[in-house]
């Protein structure tokens, strides 16, 4: 029987660190980061730009008003893509062992244009190790919502009790679990490899 391994991308492939970006924004912005921190939140602006509600441009205006700085949209995105820190080559390997076994390898993540338009070129090894990428911004939908992980079981063919999803997200991971997919909460570096090592 051939398993489904669906993976997240941040701090499960790739570690991202959002701090970096406001130190960015912050230096661009001439703002003092620890006013950015107390300001920062992700809310409906974030929810709507990864279902692809808005456009990059609204979510940037939209971003700079809540955080009451003045950025030029090249510096907004500056910014942005300081998130990503960098690979877990360890999990990239793990993700290609599986592919090599026959079992089926997706990335499922909550993403948007801007980070679509930047990460394929930095880490090609991403896409190379999934047979088939589901992103929030293309579905009009996102976790932790259940009609978004229906659909790649659906269009996968795959039951619940056949997938096994990776997520550093804990309301995803119950939201899948609630669905009956065995999910995995990915709290550091260690767990992808470590569970692999127990299950064979």
């Amino acid at each position: 029987m051939t398993m489904l391994y669906i993976f997240d991308l941040g701090n499960v492939i790739v570690n991202i660190d959002f701090s970096r970006v406001l130190g960015v924004w912050s230096d661009l912005g001439r703002v003092p980061l620890a006013l950015l921190q107390s300001r920062f939140q992700m809310g409906e602006n974030f929810a709507r730009h990864e279902r692809g509600e808005i456009s990059d441009e609204q979510f940037a205006a939209n971003l700079c008003a809540e955080l009451d700085i003045a950025l030029s949209y090249e510096q907004f995105v500056a910014g942005w893509q300081a998130i990503f820190v960098g690979l877990r080559p360890e999990v990239i390997a793990l993700m290609q062992k599986l592919r090599s076994n026959g079992e089926r390898v997706v990335i499922l993540s909550n993403t948007n244009r801007l980070h679509c338009d930047y990460w394929p070129s930095q880490y090609p090894e991403v896409q190379l190790a999934a047979d088939k990428l589901y992103l929030s911004q293309d579905m009009g939908m996102r976790k932790p919502e259940a009609r978004i992980y229906q659909r790649v079981l659906e269009e996968e063919g795959v039951s619940a009790e056949d997938a096994v999803f990776f997520d550093d997200n804990l309301e995803n991971i119950e939201a899948a679990r609630q669905l009956g997919i065995t999910a995995v909460h990915v709290t550091d570096a260690q767990v992808v490899p470590d569970w692999f090592a127990r299950h064979g």
